[in-house]
């Protein structure tokens, strides 16, 4: 029985038990919106059993529980704003890095459920995979430890080169977080598109999903009768698995095989409760190809396809565009709302402008925002590499942040009761000048403390931006009819204290920001402890200037 034929049967299972706790929801509002299709729960059997690709044995479905290790919220949150999605990168590392945390049947860790809906908190979803040109399954593995670290809800394994069914194996029984993939790329392995059968395709579909993958993007709703609309397009079809499809059906001048198999692949994923993920095939790939007739088309076929996947009893997700001009991304949600019965919609970005390759996380994240605050229910995140190479762990680490930023500022805009009680908190320490709690607090605290201490290495009531006789924090501290950075439960232990340091990360950031300029021990050769005047300090600078 998948997760929706138990919704709608009114049975709460411990899956749905499990995102309630997570998503500050009672377990009945869970069970309501699955069964309404409106929120699914991405969790094939095996992986959450951690059954490492095998049968899992007879207690393997339903195990899913909130360990006692596993905390929930931000520290110190209380009971209205204990979100999983609000925990910083140090408690996340502390879940991944435990052993007897999520541990698997046989895989060294088990999937924890994840709520994807608009009625709840915005999810983010991290892309890697290897690729012909390079990178390999350990690799990839570090990537999804980073994606788990800094912020992915869930995670697609795009590999298209190396051994695919190792790495996807490798990903699943490591990783705590939905998997998805697209299981047409491993269908070409070895074989052109034009050989592709139907055989090979439903066998491909079973094999991954045996594997334990959690969700599959299915471009099942590029129909040969759409191909004609592109033809006046910028960037024509940039999806990999529309492109390939597009040149099957005119190679074979059949129907999409992903369409007319629609029923079998779904009989499929119903056995190990995969969901759909129903990919946009003809998304637009550049800002002029936006809400155009051809990816319209799609999306009114997606709308179908997600009735005919909730009638056999799997659950439904929708992908979006792409490449989006900010005044358009808010219909592009509603239309999906309408025309596809408000399943979660996935979107990519949206990109709202195409003129900054090397930045598109930050470009994407702009039009991402927008979409968490008019709907959308999980966020594809895009890296630097986007449009220009393969992503590697710190790319996967600035897109994951760019998306946490995304998400977190569309569920404030959205109003879900008490998820901004961590930026209230932040707050609140800010302005009583507690550095360790605004660290404590901080989504990513380690990078934070380190910019900190590469000026001021001591925590006192001002920072080096303003010195102390310009310190606004502190000034108001001292106005009385202001209540600014008085709240006793977070004044710091002391005025003045020595930062207690960073750890190997944040050494390494301060050693890239320091590559400009010439270090003595750990400060820059101009840093106050190592100069006595400001002409000495410019004199150095200028030196590391004019040879730079």
């Amino acid at each position: 029985m998948t997760q929706l034929e138990a919704a709608r049967r009114g049975v709460i299972t411990a899956e749905m038990q499990r995102v309630a706790q997570r998503e500050n929801r009672t377990p009945e509002f869970i069970r309501d919106e699955v069964a309404r299709g409106r929120l699914v729960i991405p969790a094939n059997v095996r992986h959450l059993a951690g059954s490492a690709g095998q049968s899992p044995s007879a207690n393997g479905h339903g195990t899913a529980r909130a360990d006692g290790a596993t905390a929930i919220g931000h520290p110190g949150a209380r009971d209205n704003g204990r979100y999983w999605v609000n925990q910083t990168v140090t408690q996340r590392w502390q879940t991944i890095n435990d052993p007897d945390t999520l541990r698997g049947e046989r895989a060294p860790k088990r999937l924890d459920p994840t709520g994807i809906g608009r009625m709840i908190t915005t999810k983010i979803n991290a892309n890697i995979g290897a690729s012909p040109v390079q990178s390999g399954t350990q690799a990839e593995v570090e990537k999804l430890q980073w994606a788990q670290k800094y912020g992915a809800d869930t995670l697609m394994d795009l590999s298209t080169g190396g051994n695919l069914h190792e790495c996807r194996q490798a990903i699943i029984d490591h990783s705590t977080i939905p998997i998805g993939t697209v299981p047409i790329y491993s269908m070409i392995i070895g074989r052109r598109i034009e050989d592709l059968t139907y055989d090979a395709i439903l066998t491909e579909i079973e094999r991954q999903a045996q594997q334990g993958v959690d969700y599959f993007t299915i471009h099942a709703g590029v129909l040969k009768e759409h191909l004609p609309l592109i033809k006046n397009r910028v960037t024509g079809i940039v999806s990999r698995g529309g492109s390939l499809l597009a040149k099957w059906m005119i190679v074979h001048n059949k129907q999409n095989p992903m369409y007319d198999l629609f029923d079998e692949i779904s009989a499929i994923m119903r056995q190990y409760d995969v969901t759909y993920s129903l990919g946009d095939g003809l998304r637009p790939g550049c800002t002029a190809d936006a809400s155009d007739p051809a990816q319209l088309a799609e999306l009114h076929t997606l709308g179908e396809l997600v009735q005919r996947a909730r009638t056999i009893g799997v659950q439904a997700m929708v992908e979006g565009p792409g490449h989006v001009p900010l005044d358009q991304i808010a219909f592009n949600m509603q239309l999906q709302q309408r025309v596809c019965d408000d399943a979660p919609f996935y979107v990519l970005g949206p990109l709202v402008t195409d003129v900054f390759p090397g930045y598109d996380h930050i470009t994407s994240a702009i039009g991402a925002t927008e979409a968490a605050r008019a709907g959308a229910a999980m966020l594809c995140y895009v890296t630097p590499k986007e449009h220009v190479g393969l992503p590697k762990a710190q790319d996967v680490k600035d897109g994951c942040i760019a998306y946490k930023i995304a998400a977190h500022a569309g569920d404030i805009a959205r109003g879900i009761p008490g998820v901004r009680q961590w930026d209230d908190d932040i707050s609140r320490a800010r302005a009583a000048l507690n550095w360790p709690k605004q660290f404590e607090l901080a989504f990513d605290g380690e990078t934070a403390r380190a910019l900190h201490d590469e000026d001021l290495e001591v925590d006192t009531d001002f920072c080096a931006m303003c010195g102390h006789d310009w310190c606004s924090m502190r000034i108001s501290k001292e106005i009385e009819a202001f209540a600014s950075g008085k709240d006793p439960d977070f004044q710091p232990q002391r005025r003045v204290m020595r930062s207690p340091g960073v750890g190997n990360e944040g050494r390494e950031l301060l050693q890239q920001r320091a590559q400009s300029l010439p270090v003595v021990g750990d400060k820059h050769a101009c840093h106050s402890d190592l100069v006595t005047d400001a002409t000495t300090a410019r004199a150095i600078q200028d030196e590391a200037s004019a040879s730079g």
